[in-house]
């Protein structure tokens, strides 16, 4: 589905399912040299489970247009135009690494309009390795390989379907990175994790349950880097939910039918 937003056309994957106001509504936000790809089994389950689902591309991004979002907040402003330009009045909110801060602030900016918020392999802060973001900028190749070493427990996938795991990041960051000729997302968005300084106050404000999904060997945001955020939350009362899962930073790829169960449940 296309929509304009900001004067730009935004693409959020939907299922094939039209928008229905009376239904309730999540949104899929993806990761850094990402798309709304990632979400593909668990976004296509809650579509036919009684939900309206928009998995976005942010702008700049694959099929979005638009200016790529150099901050957490920008792209949490992005996410709220989206909203309103649909006509949504609530939502439950499920972001990914990166996008679990645009999940996080925008939550934190729609108050009780936010019905809930998932966070998936998520941190704060979320620093980025010096090293890692000048390879983005200079090398986006090198470090293209070196983030899908990182994100990963395993290179085999786990629905047995017989394709390369490795490989399909590659070549997903590949298609990302070259779909944005006039800006670096890869670098731009490890830019806005690094520099993104609002986690805890936005936590504090959000009104809404909150469920973290922790991949227990994640490199690229420990379980441990959670460990703030999870007490900041339970410290303001929020009703706090948090799941751990065997697994690397792909939650939704190596896990995908764990990460599915625990949105669900926390979601139903």
């Amino acid at each position: 589905m296309y929509s304009p937003v900001n004067g730009a056309q935004t693409y959020c994957y939907t299922a094939g399912k039209p928008l229905n106001h009376a239904q309730p509504t999540v949104v899929f936000i993806h990761g850094v040299l990402c798309d709304h790809s990632v979400w593909a089994l668990q976004s296509r389950y809650l579509a036919h489970h009684g939900w309206n689902v928009l998995a976005v591309d942010l702008p700049g991004h694959c099929r979005s247009g638009g200016e790529a979002p150099a901050s957490v907040e920008q792209a949490a402003d992005f996410i709220i135009a989206l909203l309103d330009a649909l006509g949504i009045q609530q939502a439950a909110l499920v972001g990914h690494s990166w996008g679990s801060l645009i999940a996080l602030e925008a939550a934190a900016r729609l108050g009780a309009r936010a019905s809930h918020l998932a966070l998936v392999g998520t941190a704060f802060p979320m620093k980025v390795s010096p090293a890692l973001i000048e390879a983005a900028l200079n090398e986006p190749e090198k470090a293209l390989k070196m983030v899908n070493v990182f994100s990963r427990s395993t290179l085999v996938s786990p629905l047995d379907a017989g394709f390369w795991v490795y490989g399909a990041g590659l070549a997903l960051g590949r298609r990302v990175l070259r779909s944005n000729p006039q800006a670096n997302v890869f670098h731009r968005g490890f830019v806005a994790c690094d520099s993104y300084a609002g986690g805890e106050r936005a936590i504090a404000a959000i009104q809404c349950p909150v469920l973290f999904v922790l991949g227990m060997q994640d490199q690229m945001t420990p379980p441990k880097a959670a460990q703030g955020l999870i007490t900041a939350a339970r410290s303001a009362g929020k009703a706090v939910q948090v799941a751990h899962l065997p697994v690397g930073h792909s939650q939704m790829t190596e896990a995908p039918d764990q990460t599915l169960l625990a949105l669900r449940d926390f979601l139903t």
